[in-house]
């Protein structure tokens, strides 16, 4: 079975950068679309970026400009930079591809402030 490891995560200031990592065993992410995921307290998870197998990439209106998705296919792992962070971006950090879901993983915390 699938599974999906995050990591990176962490405390950082207001206007700072951060970046996570999604790892996952075997080699399935290189055939498929990527998202990564975020859930704060008391919201749903909600997307917010997204990256095709062929690269091409959709972010949420609250991430654009801010956020960059990429991948690493033979290291089978996809990344999320996440720049000019804001408190509301505070939320733990999933990777997943669309629906039908994989397994979730545990997540990663980023917490930003001061």
């Amino acid at each position: 079975q699938v599974q999906l490891v995050e990591s990176g995560g962490g405390l950082v200031q207001p206007g700072g950068s951060l970046r996570v990592s999604c790892a996952a065993s075997g080699s399935i992410l290189s055939a498929l679309g990527m998202g990564w995921y975020r859930q704060a307290p008391g919201k749903q998870r909600e997307l917010v970026a997204f990256i095709t197998r062929g690269g091409s990439t959709d972010y949420a209106d609250s991430v654009k400009g801010r956020f960059t998705i990429s991948r690493d296919n033979p290291k089978n792992t996809v990344y999320l930079q996440m720049n000019s962070l804001k408190s509301e971006d505070t939320a733990v950090y999933y990777c997943n591809k669309q629906p039908p879901f994989l397994p979730w993983g545990q997540g990663t915390q980023v917490t930003v402030s001061s």
